[in-house]
């Protein structure tokens, strides 16, 4: 499916509020509700849009603590990358994991209830013996800019 920018407003549109009505989508992006329906059901079948859901305040549910964690294996065959990835997957508290470049292998993030939980993850992990060479954690002290959505409509101009 080769999108146009009709499509991309669409998807800007509904990662800003995915709660929007048919009728106010189609009023945003000019489109008549009936074809606007059409694309939505096509982008969801399409897995351009691969859910909804609800933005929460963690804030208000108590304190946090988030760490972005460096990780560098000791070795790096497949194998390795594979052994370490199936442990990191059952982490609840594991919120993303990147594979970059640079002087590590992955870049984690976590969000633990505080310090000792995310001492107890690492001291797991370490003894699991998935093949961390090292690692460096990084604790979070403030987010002043917290984005949700991405700019779809500069990044894509069909």
């Amino acid at each position: 499916m080769k999108l146009d920018r009709i499509d991309i407003k669409i998807l800007h549109v509904l990662q800003q509020n995915g709660r929007m009505t048919n009728v106010e989508l189609s009023e945003v992006v000019n489109l008549s509700p009936s074809p606007c329906l059409m694309r939505v059901k096509k982008l969801q079948s399409e897995g351009y849009i691969e859910g909804y859901s609800a933005q929460i305040n963690v804030g208000k549910l108590g304190q946090t603590l988030t760490v972005f964690t460096e990780v560098t294996l000791k070795n790096h065959r497949q194998i390795d990358f594979t052994r370490f990835l199936a442990a990191v997957e059952k982490i609840d508290q594991l919120i993303e994991c990147h594979v970059v470049s640079g002087g590590y292998d992955y870049l984690l993030k976590f969000v633990t209830a505080g310090i000792g939980e995310y001492q107890e993850i690492m001291e797991r992990l370490v003894e699991l013996d998935v093949g961390i060479d090292k690692y460096f954690s990084f604790v979070v002290l403030k987010s002043p800019v917290v984005k949700g959505r991405l700019p779809l409509t500069n990044l894509f101009r069909p």
